[in-house]
């Protein structure tokens, strides 16, 4: 077969420059330099490495047309050869042509593999003794950068002319070299942008750990809800039932979910720790429940003394140092908060403080302020109105830090899928009152994802950890009421999504049985 002419030769390197430059995944981007070498050099089989971390060549895939063989790559047969070290000792490995490439950053070519006397070509002629196959001419070429960094090895072997073996001329190692320069820059950039995209996602993880760490209270929040978020999108994508069954995510928008679902609570960062970690009503910056009991402490010297002034009136103060000890015990009480204070608790708590009064600074003042009146009547959880504002302004701060943020086209749904897990299906979320249609499928994902961990979480100070059954009620009856999405919570109960999030993630003590037939807003799927 005659050398190819310049046209040609033109021609195929242009095809493959543009299948280089486009490929995303690395393993079929290897494969297709070795083919596309094979092919322009008539090779009859070839070997193509890449560089691992510890300096070593990993055999890529392997192909060889006589032996009919393919392995590695994209076949379905793996190699299981040892990786080749590149230096022994610091010295080039010269027991290995491709190494020794490698090392010196040089091309090697040679006619006759059993005749050449400056290379140690034993490892090709005991593999033949072992397959029956003859080596003859082999080239080897470094593939090199344009910072001087080898990122793989490219070997071919027999070169073909009417099916006979022949040397590789200096045409086709020129081809060879001109495609190793284009294979080398589309690797170094592949490389470039897998490492950028890994340290966007450990950039991302490391703000969710900050976060957590904020707080020993909701530690693991923002790597909780990630992983849901994820577990219920792999349900939605194998689901072939219902309203979603047509509905796919393809790789690039599983990655955008998966950081969205790191960054959702990233607005967190610029939210007050003593709001984050505040486990009961009266606490700020400290504990203001010492402070108040101190109070009733001396309200009830005042009751001690009054007893001693007037012994007449003993019985009656009795009954009010009795009532003082209940009124001071509720206090304690309700001030570590809980799902709901009943009303009846809230005027008393009103009626406490009027009861009640001390002197200070020569003047009587009630033994609860306004301010630490109105804490202790929060009647759901410990934050006041104001310091539930301060928690919720935390999606509008999430939403402009990553509004800000120059994200690439394959990222850009980012601050749309993390910027609304507090948005209702019917508008009456926060921060943007969306609706359903005005969300994506990932976005309202996440809103499931944010709740059910909340509801799960066995973390809180102010709640007791909910049964498995009984936030899937919870879950149910907010489906019903509009507040998540009714086809994704289908879909979640249907694939059993809250099963494999509950095993990984709820303690022993929370999973309990489900009745799957009386879920609140629950429609089975088959």
């Amino acid at each position: 077969m005659s050398e190819l002419n310049n046209a040609d030769a033109l021609k195929q390197l242009l095809a493959l420059s543009y299948r280089l430059s486009t490929e995303k995944n690395t393993t079929k981007l290897l494969e297709d330099i070795l083919m596309s070498a094979k092919a322009l050099t008539h090779a009859d089989g070839g070997t193509i490495y890449s560089v691992t971390n510890n300096h070593a060549l990993k055999f890529e895939t392997l192909v060889n047309d006589s032996l009919k063989l393919h392995m590695g790559g994209t076949s379905d047969t793996p190699i299981n050869f040892d990786c080749i070290p590149i230096l022994i000792d610091g010295e080039a490995n010269k027991d290995a042509l491709v190494a020794l490439a490698a090392a010196n950053h040089e091309t090697i070519n040679i006619e006759d593999a059993y005749q050449v006397k400056e290379h140690n070509t034993s490892a090709a002629r005991a593999m033949d003794q072992k397959t029956g196959y003859r080596t003859q001419s082999v080239l080897t070429v470094p593939l090199e950068n344009h910072e001087g960094d080898i990122n793989g090895v490219l070997q071919l072997i027999n070169a073909q002319d009417k099916s006979k073996v022949v040397p590789f001329s200096q045409q086709k190692t020129d081809l060879v070299l001109s495609l190793s320069s284009l294979a080398a820059v589309a690797l170094t950039n592949k490389q470039l942008i897998t490492d950028m995209e890994i340290l966007f996602q450990s950039l991302a993880k490391l703000i969710a750990r900050a976060i957590d760490e904020k707080s020993p209270y909701t530690g693991g929040h923002c790597r909780r809800v990630p992983e849901l978020t994820l577990m219920l999108a792999d349900a939605v994508n194998n689901i072939n039932l219902g309203p979603l069954a047509d509905f796919t995510l393809n790789a690039d928008e599983k990655h955008t979910l998966s950081v969205a679902g790191w960054l959702h609570d990233c607005g967190k960062i610029a939210t007050p720790e003593y709001v984050m970690d505040k486990s009961t009503k009266l606490e700020t910056v400290f504990d203001r429940i010492e402070f108040v009991d101190a109070k009733f402490e001396i309200v009830k010297k005042q009751f001690e003394i009054e007893e001693l002034k007037f012994p007449e009136k003993k019985d009656a103060i009795k009954d009010k140092q009795q009532q003082l000890v209940e009124d001071r015990q509720f206090i304690k009480h309700i001030n570590i908060g809980g799902e709901y204070l009943p009303q009846p608790d809230v005027e008393r708590v009103a009626h406490i403080a009027k009861k009640y009064n001390i002197e200070m600074n020569g003047q009587l003042e009630p033994v609860l302020n306004e301010t630490e009146m109105s804490y202790l009547q929060i009647q759901k959880g410990t934050l006041s109105d104001e310091e539930r504002n301060i928690i919720n302004h935390h999606i509008d701060i999430t939403i402009l830090l990553l509004e800000s943020l120059p994200f690439p086209k394959h990222l850009q749904n980012v601050p749309e899928y993390a910027g609304g897990h507090h948005e209702k299906m019917d508008g009456t979320g926060y921060p943007r009152g969306l609706t359903k249609e005005q969300m994506s499928l990932p976005a309202r994902m996440m809103a499931i994802a944010d709740i059910f961990e909340a509801l799960s979480a066995g973390d809180r100070p102010y709640k007791k950890a909910k049964k498995l059954s009984e936030c899937i009620k919870i879950m149910g009856f907010m489906s019903l009421d509009k507040h998540i999405d009714n086809d994704l919570f289908n879909v979640f109960i249907h694939e059993k999504v809250y099963v494999e999030y509950a095993n990984k993630f709820m303690t022993d003590t929370q999973i309990d049985a489900v009745d799957e037939s009386n879920i609140p807003g629950f429609t089975s799927l088959i």
